[in-house]
C-alpha cells in the first residue's frame, strides 16, 4: 500500500496530491463515521481503513466527482 503511494500514478490520476488527500480523508471518514458508516468496496483481506481506501481508489471504485466539484479533470486538462 506504501508503495502506491509513492508512485505518481495514482496521484496523477486524481490531478495531485491534495485531491487524492482530499478524497482519502472523505473516504476514511465515511468508512469509519459511525452511524452513517459505508462498507468497504473491496475485499478488506485484513487490511486498515487507509489500506481499504487506496485501494478503492487504485481500482477506481472511488474517484473525485469533477461535474459536482466544480474541479477540472485531469484527463480534460491535457
Amino acid at each position: 500500500m506504501i508503495e502506491t503511494l509513492k508512485s505518481d500514478e495514482i496521484v496523477k490520476k486524481l490531478g495531485g496530491r491534495f485531491k487524492l488527500t482530499a478524497l482519502i480523508q472523505r473516504r476514511l471518514a465515511e468508512l469509519v463515521d459511525g452511524p452513517n458508516q459505508s462498507r468497504p468496496l473491496v475485499d478488506r483481506e485484513g487490511r486498515s481503513d487507509l489500506e481499504v481506501v487506496i485501494e478503492e481508489i487504485r481500482q477506481d471504485k472511488i474517484t473525485i466527482d469533477w461535474d459536482a466539484s466544480g474541479l477540472e479533470s485531469p484527463s480534460r486538462k491535457r
